[in-house]
């Protein structure tokens, strides 16, 4: 590996850096807490649901432990029956089919569009049976999917859309008609994670649903608190999903800086677009016009041949790169069986070939961006 001195290594996400950014705040209100010793249930989650209702225009929170189990409560509200199918993405993580399978369920997953990598609605009315119930469409990468086309194709068949906003939590989509609405915010229900390098990231493990519906949203909070309104009282099947007062805490100091982090990333992917598009074999993110894109990461597209032998040569440079995702979600030994997929997904098994993510997040430097895509001219020259 290549060694430069006097200069700070870059990170592919770089949490310390943003800690120390708001060490005093952080630090206070961390040690309120343990003053107080409210560590589940204390009155700082109920303060961040609030916050977040009001950052996502009011919809109602349910905070929970995690984003896996965001998709889960959310599916369970729904009152689906084993062997109802429901459909995801194939190019994606695993979380959603897995939530799907975990339910008796069946993931039926379709291709997406090889310019936003989200869930392409051509292939939904493709992927429909006599079982089909929901549609998770997955914002991927940090713009939603083409939601007016999902919902649309939803409604005609009666079926719930569930919202996997894990990437794109800030984004916001404008309709045909010039209606803006948050991403996580247009479908029946959505769900989002605070996995600690997500945009709004907590210091462990920790996810939301959010909904318009007030039904929805009372049945998500009974499941997440095992089945139960009233203590010992347990009306319906639920699981035990909270969200830390701790993780609470940090979460309403980082909301706050969602709007400045998103920023962040913005600027830096206009540097990386400015800087590579003119390299031949580099594509850079397609924007989805009626959706912000809010970079949870910043993928590239390289020819399949090229892809690994240009993350090995930024490797040796200490840039660090990741490829989500690898294998296509239908090509999991876990879901061979247990899901269904449709047509021959060539462009999520050609994505999985040719993706790179580069370094993304709130305090690269100048310095640190010029080093990336310089290195990345540098391979192709």
């Amino acid at each position: 590996m290549e060694i430069f001195e006097n200069e700070i290594p870059i990170q592919m996400v770089d949490l310390k850096s943003q800690y120390l950014a708001l060490k005093s705040e952080l630090d206070s209100a961390l040690f309120s807490c343990l003053e107080n010793a409210q560590f589940i249930k204390g009155p700082q989650v109920g303060e961040f649901e609030l916050q977040l209702s009001k950052y996502l225009q009011g919809a109602s929170v349910i905070s929970c432990a995690n984003g896996t189990d965001a998709l889960q409560i959310s599916l369970m509200c729904l009152s689906l029956k084993a062997g109802d199918e429901v459909i995801v993405p194939a190019f994606s993580y695993v979380a959603a089919a897995e939530a799907v399978a975990l339910l008796g369920l069946t993931p039926v997953m379709v291709d997406v569009n090889p310019d936003t990598f989200n869930m392409n609605p051509n292939q939904i009315e493709e992927a429909l049976s006599t079982k089909t119930r929901a549609i998770i469409p997955v914002h991927l990468f940090g713009q939603c999917a083409d939601m007016e086309r999902i919902t649309g194709i939803a409604s005609k068949h009666q079926l719930y859309v569930i919202e996997d906003n894990a990437q794109a939590i800030g984004a916001t989509y404008t309709t045909s008609q010039g209606r803006k609405q948050m991403a996580g915010t247009i479908g029946d229900i959505g769900t989002t994670s605070f996995f600690p390098s997500k945009n709004l990231g907590c210091y462990g493990d920790g996810g939301a649903i959010m909904t318009w519906n007030q039904e929805l949203a009372a049945t998500a909070r009974i499941i997440a608190n095992h089945g139960q309104r009233e203590k010992y009282v347990h009306e319906l099947v639920g699981i035990n999903s909270r969200l830390d007062t701790i993780q609470a805490v940090i979460l309403i100091q980082k909301l706050k800086c969602l709007n400045q982090y998103t920023e962040a990333r913005q600027n830096a992917a206009r540097y990386y677009d400015e800087a590579l598009s003119s390299i031949t074999n580099v594509k850079i993110p397609t924007r989805f016009g009626k959706s912000t894109h809010v970079f949870n990461q910043y993928t590239i597209k390289v020819p399949a041949p090229l892809r690994d032998s240009l993350k090995k040569f930024l490797d040796n440079k200490g840039i660090p790169t990741m490829i989500y995702y690898p294998i296509p979600l239908s090509k999991q030994s876990a879901y061979r069986d247990s899901g269904r997929e449709v047509g021959d997904l060539a462009h999520t098994r050609q994505l999985c070939q040719s993706v790179l993510s580069l370094p993304m997040h709130t305090s690269l430097s100048q310095s640190q961006l010029e080093r990336i895509v310089n290195s990345i001219a540098s391979f192709f020259r």
